[in-house]
């Protein structure tokens, strides 16, 4: 196992993702090949806009360079120079009873220290109780193929990473988040390339189940308005989104996983037992298996 295998795993997975949403949905995608003007390397874009996924993001990157005093201080490791190879997908569906999701698959190198790290998150705008429980259920199923405690720890690590502080809010209904999984284990890169393996059949459940129910302006305005959130996280406290920004990675690349649209209104809160006051109860960390 070594890094150019990761990278050429990671970029299969990339493929694997961007077909499958483009046989699902129709649509083609823009590819972006870019390389990264601080070191070596580079990567792909593939953005889906304008059909029923709004804007989706399906990135690749392989690059290596220096990292910054600042960031050098923030993850483990000695020396500045690095190696980093990833898979980032941000889907946000034009439907607002089908939520938005977020899946991160990535290898870092720091001198001797190699480690794998990612996550799967979702945000929903309308709840569907049962279609949330199922989706924990997959992922536990997942995680109980490699370690029985995966599950439990990287979901609460989700639940807390995902916290929007300023809000007193978690982003979403939670999923896993790991890091510093043991890079030289062949076990950990098998569980890594299952999440991303996995992550299309995940979204395109609550895609196909959902993206038929007609919907509201009142309804979509409520996604956009929610929208807002996913970009408070992701410019204030998102670790991926500020290691890109730290490293000169590039910006477009970066910021493909903010919503196409997002709005914020003065001090609204939704209508007392209505549809949209329903989220609220679920923004927090919740047992769903249990």
């Amino acid at each position: 196992m070594n890094r150019e295998k990761i990278s050429i795993l990671f970029k299969d997975i990339q493929d694997n993702i961007s077909d499958k949403i483009k046989s699902a949905t129709g649509q083609n995608y823009l590819e972006d090949k870019w390389n990264y003007g601080s070191g070596k390397g580079g990567g792909r874009t593939r953005i889906f806009s304008n059909g029923d996924i709004e804007k989706a993001g399906v990135n690749f990157s392989s690059l290596s360079g220096n990292l910054s005093e600042k960031i050098s201080n923030k993850i483990k490791g000695s020396g500045k120079a690095f190696f980093a190879t990833g898979v980032s997908v941000v889907i946000h569906p034009k439907n607002p009873f089908v939520p938005s999701i977020h899946m991160n698959i990535r290898y870092l190198e720091r001198n001797n220290k190699r480690w794998f790290g990612g996550g799967i998150d979702l945000t929903p705008y309308y709840i569907s109780k049962k279609d949330i429980i199922d989706y924990h259920k997959k992922l536990k199923t997942i995680c109980d193929k490699y370690d029985d405690s995966f599950y439990f720890n990287f979901k609460k690590q989700c639940d807390d990473y995902f916290y929007i502080k300023h809000r007193k809010e978690t982003r979403g209904v939670g999923g896993l988040f790991f890091d510093n999984l043991d890079g030289e284990s062949t076990e950990n890169l098998n569980f890594v390339e299952d999440i991303g393996r996995n992550f299309s059949q995940i979204f395109l459940t609550f895609f196909n189940k959902n993206n038929s129910i007609k919907f509201s302006n009142k309804e979509k305005k409520f996604q956009t308005y929610r929208r807002g959130r996913y970009v408070e996280f992701n410019l204030v406290y998102d670790r991926g989104t500020l290691f890109g920004l730290e490293t000169n990675g590039r910006i477009e690349s970066i910021l493909m996983s903010l919503p196409p649209t997002s709005e914020w209104i003065y001090n609204w809160s939704p209508e007392i037992n209505s549809e949209e006051s329903k989220l609220y109860k679920f923004l927090k960390p919740i047992d769903w298996l249990k």
